[in-house]
């Protein structure tokens, strides 16, 4: 518990910051937050608690596994829909709740700082497990963040792919969502991540037209002139505020009614 407030707060600094949807619950126009950035502290925190986590449950089986236990079978009729990713996937539910308010049928498994092998390792129990009719896989801008070592585009982009093979091959509808525009990450700069995004959405939207599947543009709609995230939509230029989120509410709501349409 200790450990998942730590990264919370972290979470809260980094963009997360879900007191301003509170106090703004109309989602009405708001001056932008200027961009925030961990102080030296927090960071070593988070760090220590993500250390000790590599080491003991690198893929944190622990994180849902009770959520997992306790979850109400599929009803009939019934078309659940899992959320694969990382941070913004699992503060999408906090800074958002009336998103997956009004769809009951949504399921958050995102955990923050993952990287695509990591999520790749739980997609069993996290995703097929759960029996969903389809899945939102929103993932990678942690690897190229080097958040578990140095890897590339084409790594990622095979992690992906693995994951999205597996759902398919277990009767699982694929949906693929852009990596989000990053100009600079505030716990690791000058890695000039904006070409590598992409890139790697570049090669994601090829596949997806190649293969039939859904594509969800984020990116176009969330990037500034510089290929970063527009100050409006995040106040760390990484995790989106509530404006952000509305923003891709619409556009993966689309984009899973697309999905289920062409399945008739």
């Amino acid at each position: 518990m200790k450990s998942k407030a730590i990264i919370t707060t972290i979470l809260l600094v980094l963009g997360c910051a879900f007191i301003r949807a509170q106090n703004n619950p109309q989602g009405e126009k708001q001056t932008p937050v200027t961009r925030q950035k961990p102080t030296q502290e927090q960071m070593e925190a988070y760090r220590k608690v993500m250390d000790e986590r590599l080491r003991n449950d690198w893929a944190f089986f622990n994180r849902y596994s009770e959520e997992n236990k306790t979850l109400p079978a599929v009803t009939p009729g019934e078309k659940r829909v899992v959320f694969m990713g990382n941070s913004i996937t699992e503060m999408w539910k906090t800074i958002d709740s009336d998103f997956f308010t009004r769809n009951r049928s949504f399921v958050g498994r995102g955990i923050s700082g993952q990287t695509t092998p990591q999520m790749l390792v739980r997609f069993r129990d996290d995703v097929i497990n759960l029996n969903p009719s389809a899945v939102v896989i929103l993932a990678g801008t942690n690897d190229i963040a080097g958040n578990t070592g140095p890897t590339t585009v084409e790594k990622i982009f095979g992690n992906i792919v693995s994951m999205a093979e597996l759902a398919k091959a277990n009767k699982i509808k694929v949906i693929l969502c852009s990596v989000l525009p990053v100009y600079e990450y505030p716990w690791s700069p000058g890695l000039e991540p904006a070409g590598k995004i992409l890139k790697l959405n570049g090669m994601l939207q090829a596949y997806c037209k190649e293969n039939k599947l859904v594509y969800v543009d984020f990116h176009s709609a969330l990037a500034d002139e510089k290929m970063g995230m527009k100050a409006e939509y995040s106040p760390d230029g990484v995790h989106p505020n509530l404006e952000g989120y509305k923003v891709m509410d619409l556009l993966v709501e689309e984009a899973i009614a697309r999905t289920f349409s062409n399945s008739k």
